[in-house]
């Protein structure tokens, strides 16, 4: 039995089914910059970024330097009652970054699922107003709140419910709902029209809290909202008096070659919600906004034993040093452009890529049925399983979309090796030399 295979066992009884979206049997002993390593000594390319919270590699050495000095300090004593020196530097770090005009303020989670709460709770407080609109597609996480405004698997309602009252999604506008022939304006306006109908039947405008989206949709398919349509519901938003709202946790912090994923639309939100690599991965989030939404509420109504403690906070000062000093938004940029450049020759080569969605180092690339053009789970898991086989991590997502998201520190050397593994395993997937792994029902959302 391998050190892996013996883990997991050891594992098994003890942890729950519902806690881990399942892929490849292997448990992550340790990495650096772009690689992981297992327990068996096996090392893998990551194409992942341990879901987009490690855009600045892995264990990179500042930002492991910041979290030992401040770990010989002092670990925690709680901000829900006296300030630490880091985090009270980071704040006005933090909100100055914010895409928000005017005096900005912020309040610290430990999730991007609380920060996503955050968001509810403050709106409300705000507005005076009990309903929140978010979108079909979307993942804010898996507390009550954030999970009752989430809606990208089914078992993030099943048996949990009754979910947070008076939430209401509406259709996001992905490629998958594009009619053929459509054109981009009659899409948008199609879909805009569906936005608008719970408007016009059941849910006055005024009492509307907030919009919640993500610009673009991360667990969804990654994918970006078209800019037309992203300003109508903005324009909504404001014509009445609603709350405009991002989450930025999945596509923030450099992801996309911008600070946040909004920045792409020139819209300014009245809130955000920061979470995953604001602390290269350690348990540390925000919720960012105009100052007087964020003064709203009182404490505790958003206090946490444990957020914006000061090694997070530490973690997070070297996070944003690390994608300052390193260029990390220029660098998501240039090496986003070879990868686009990648996937739209493998496209060309092979029928069952379809749609390749990349917005920097951020991209989703359906896998699809040559003939029907229908998404096709069994070869996208055939492909993620060959990938990991051949020595790099790629997962999916939707069933068909290949989720790649390196950290924004891959070389361009690791890139290339990347490319030759994905441009193999699509080569052997089109040669019918790939199979499905003995477990293939479980693997995936």
């Amino acid at each position: 039995m391998s050190e892996n295979e013996r883990l997991l066992a050891n594992e098994a009884p003890a942890f729950s089914k519902a806690a881990r979206v399942k892929y490849f049997n292997i448990v992550i002993e340790s990495g650096k910059g772009a690689t992981v390593t297992d327990a068996d000594g096996k090392t893998y390319i990551d194409l992942l970024a341990s879901a987009s919270a490690t855009n600045t590699g892995h264990s990179h050495p500042h930002v492991v330097k910041a979290v030992q000095d401040q770990a010989a300090k002092l670990l925690q004593y709680t901000p829900a009652y006296f300030a630490n020196d880091n985090a009270a530097k980071l704040a006005p770090r933090l909100t100055a970054l914010a895409p928000i005009s005017g005096p900005t303020a912020l309040g610290w989670g430990n999730s991007g699922s609380d920060a996503n709460d955050a968001i509810i709770k403050f709106a409300r407080a705000y507005t005076g107003r009990p309903y929140i609109v978010s979108f079909t597609g979307a993942y804010h996480g898996s507390t009550y709140g954030s999970i009752s405004v989430s809606s990208v698997s089914l078992n993030m309602s099943r048996k949990i419910g009754p979910l947070l009252p008076d939430v209401v999604k509406v259709p996001f506008p992905d490629p998958w709902k594009r009619l053929k022939g459509e054109s981009e304006a009659d899409f948008v306006d199609r879909m805009f029209a569906a936005f608008k109908l719970p408007f016009e039947t059941y849910l006055p405008a005024e009492e509307v809290a907030v919009i919640l989206i993500e610009p673009i949709q991360g667990d969804g398919g990654i994918v970006k909202t078209p800019d037309a349509y992203m300003h109508k519901v903005y324009d909504f938003a404001k014509a009445n008096g609603i709350l405009f709202a991002v989450d930025e946790v999945n596509q923030g912090m450099g992801r996309t070659g911008k600070w946040w994923s909004i920045e792409h639309f020139g819209l300014e939100p009245d809130l955000m919600s920061v979470g995953k690599s604001l602390a290269s991965g350690l348990p540390l989030s925000a919720v960012i906004g105009r100052q007087d939404i964020m003064n709203s509420l009182g404490a505790p109504a958003n206090v946490y034993t444990t957020a914006g403690n000061p090694v997070t906070a530490a973690a997070a000062m070297a996070t944003i040093d690390v994608i300052e000093d390193e260029h990390l938004l220029e660098r998501s940029t240039r090496l986003g452009k070879k990868a686009a450049d990648f996937f739209a020759a493998e496209k060309k080569k092979f029928k069952f890529i379809g749609d390749v969605r990349m917005y920097g180092l951020d991209g989703g690339i359906d896998i699809v049925d040559p003939v029907t053009g229908e998404p096709d789970a069994d070869a996208t898991t055939k492909i993620i399983y060959r990938v990991f086989e051949l020595g790099a991590i790629i997962i999916s997502l939707k069933t068909n979309v290949l989720r790649f998201q390196p950290p924004l520190v891959i070389t361009d050397e690791q890139l290339q090796s990347a490319f030759d593994i994905l441009d193999q395993a699509f080569s052997e997937l089109s040669a019918g030399k790939l199979s499905l792994p003995d477990n293939a029902d479980e693997i995936g959302w």
